[in-house]
This record gives C-alpha cells, structure tokens and sequence, in this order.
C-alpha cells in the first residue's frame, strides 16, 4: 500500500508493548515494507512479539517482519538487531528508539543498582543503537535515514520518584541533537519526541492510584492521558520524507501538559 512510509524498513528497539508496538502497526499500516522488531526475550516478551508479528502480517500483507531478541544494555544486541535487519531486508531507513524503564524510587534510599540499570537500559542502549545503526546508514546505498529518539517531556521537568530516569531522558534528547550534528554530512536526520503522560506499562502502577491519575489528566489541556497511538503518528512523520528537513529537532507530544501551569 502506499503511504507515508512507502518502501521503508524500520527499526523498533522495545517494540512488544506500548508506544513501541504502536509505532510497528503503524509503520506498516504507512506503508513499511519491511519492521526489525527488537524485544527484551523474556517468555512475556516472547509471546508479545509473536502476537504482533501475526497481526503485522496478517492485516499488511506487503510487510515482511523480522525479530530479534535481547537486552539493549549489552552492545552486542544492537550489532544484531543490524545483522539480522540487513539479512532481511538489506537496508535500514528508520530507527526508533524507544526502550524504557522507571522502576520509581525514592532518591535518598535508591539503591545504585537501580540507578546503573535504568542508565545502562535508558542512555546506553539508545547511544549502542544509535551508534550501530547510523554506521549501517552511512554505508548503504542510497546512503542515509531518519533516527528517532523516545525522550520524555522528563526531560524537560522533574519528578520525586524519577531522579534517576529523567537524566537518562535528558541524555537522549542531547544525544538526538548531537547526532543531528555529527550524521547529517551522511544524510541522516536524528531528532528527539519527548512524550507527555502516556498510559502504558511503565506508568501502570503509578497511574493506578484514582487521585494521582485524575490530576494528571486535569494537567492536559486535552483531558486525557496519551495512548501509544498517540505517539505513532509524530514517529511516523519524523520518519518519513514530509520531515526531509527536519534534524536535530524535539517534538513535545503531551496533550498540552507542559504549557498548562494554571
């Protein structure tokens, strides 16, 4: 089918669950002729995948899928997620970052286990992809492609509970921006969607308490809380060709939360 994606392969690293699913039913839904889905590997993940992989298939036709399991906090996941995407596809012409985790903590108590993790998976895993994919752009024919880091409006405010993951989505913004610097001679765009409150498992615990999830939609100048979905389209068009001159750029998806301070 023709679409925004048309053509394309895309890369999604976190990609059983949440903002990084929607993005793969997306993407094909666009037009992707081809979606490197990575996933942590674990049996949940494992059977998340597959389900999406079956609906992937099932509903584009046109749009093959390949997938790839392990921890992005270990450099060697990212140099297979290439492998295997070029073995399928020969090209990568999308990356979206997007694995996440906010195991909430108190900041004077927090073990440094907690912080490391949530570094080594948030920051690490995104320069590791990042990194190994852009050498794969830089290398095909015709040369170039669009890298898309999932930030945080965390990045721009703080949180009691989220004093170690808001550096780590401070660091991906940075690192999009630097990016932008350092890839556009190879024709690669690298920019940043820093989403609002979206509900998905990274917040469920916290968003189940009645009080806390009602104030956080009275924030949103729309009145609700985000859906994956709802970062879909931003991650669509940051990686087609309607944003060619778009690098180096954030774009706030929040519903309007961070504006409304009365």
């Amino acid at each position: 089918m023709a679409g925004l994606l048309s053509g394309k392969v895309v890369c999604i690293t976190g990609s059983s669950r949440g903002i990084g699913r929607a993005c793969a039913v997306e993407s094909a839904n666009q037009g992707a002729r081809g979606l490197i889905l990575h996933y942590f590997g674990d049996a949940v993940t494992e059977a998340e995948i597959r389900t999406l992989q079956e609906e992937v298939e099932k509903r584009f036709p046109e749009c093959k899928v390949a997938t790839t399991p392990g921890d992005i906090a270990d450099p060697a996941t990212s140099s297979k997620i290439v492998e295997v995407g070029v073995a399928a596809f020969g090209r990568i012409d999308v990356l979206v970052s997007n694995v996440g985790i906010c195991p909430f903590a108190e900041f004077l108590t927090m073990p440094h286990a907690t912080w490391e993790r949530t570094r080594a998976v948030n920051l690490d895993g995104s320069f590791f992809v990042t990194q190994a994919v852009a050498n794969q752009m830089k290398s095909q024919t015709p040369q170039g492609g669009s890298i898309i880091g999932i930030s945080s409006i965390s990045a721009l405010v703080g949180g009691e509970l989220q004093c170690h993951y808001t550096p780590t989505k401070a660091g991906i913004l940075s690192l999009m921006q630097s990016c932008a610097v350092a890839l556009g001679k190879y024709n690669i765009r690298a920019n940043a969607i820093l989403p609002g409150t979206i509900a998905t498992d990274i917040n469920k615990e916290d968003l189940s308490d009645d009080a806390k999830r009602e104030a956080m939609v009275k924030r949103t100048c729309l009145g609700r809380l985000g859906q994956p979905d709802d970062i879909a389209g931003p991650v669509v068009f940051l990686g087609s060709d309607l944003a060619k001159y778009v690098t180096g750029a954030s774009l706030l998806v929040d519903g309007g939360l961070f504006v409304n301070l009365q």
